[in-house]
């Protein structure tokens, strides 16, 4: 078990919103998929460093699945639509992490990047380390966790770079747009750099 993993479990585990949304992403059907990145640190910031959590207020409920058959993203919306079509109430926003390469230069600018080999890989690439969380409920209802560089900049209110795939002038700018420190004001922000 990861340092803060029962910590988070617990703050989920008290968010009927957030387990409703595990409880949709689970009984999707979608292959290997999980709940991660703003929801999760909306939640943990909202309860820890803000005025609480507020399902009204997260941008997008980023789920991310992998299914290196369905490459399109066509896919991406269809598995979208399925989400929306089970819970209208979040505003899902669905990836196939084993079609990534196939679009990220084209929206993001740089060089192609290699296919990922698995949604823990994919994880691991998001823009900060406090998003670089995703979680998932099993069948039996557990809650698993997916944390490659752990859980101490998530519950620890930490916004800072992950340099794995987001350079240092996009993340000022995911800065300036988030704006973590008016957000969440116990919240520390380590500037990229």
């Amino acid at each position: 078990m990861l340092t803060g993993e029962r910590e988070l479990r617990e703050l989920i585990g008290g968010n009927a919103w957030l387990t409703r949304a595990l409880t949709v992403v689970r009984d999707s059907g979608l292959p290997d998929a999980w709940i991660g990145a703003g929801a999760l640190r909306d939640l943990v910031w909202g309860e820890r460093y803000g005025d609480g959590f507020d399902p009204t207020a997260v941008r997008d409920v980023d789920v991310v699945f992998f299914d290196p058959a369905r490459l399109s993203r066509e896919d991406d919306q269809r598995a979208t639509d399925r989400l929306v079509a089970a819970w209208s109430a979040a505003p899902w926003q669905a990836r196939n992490q084993a079609a990534v390469h196939t679009w990220y230069a084209s929206k993001f600018g740089g060089d192609p990047i290699a296919p990922y080999r698995s949604v823990a890989e994919a994880v691991a690439t998001w823009p900060e380390y406090a998003t670089a969380v995703a979680v998932r409920l099993a069948a039996g209802g557990e809650l698993e966790v997916c944390a490659p560089y752990g859980l101490a900049d998530l519950l620890g209110g930490v916004w800072r770079h992950n340099p794995a795939r987001v350079d240092v002038a996009r993340s000022r700018q995911r800065l300036a747009r988030h704006r973590p420190a008016h957000r969440w004001p116990g919240v520390t922000v380590v500037e990229p750099g």
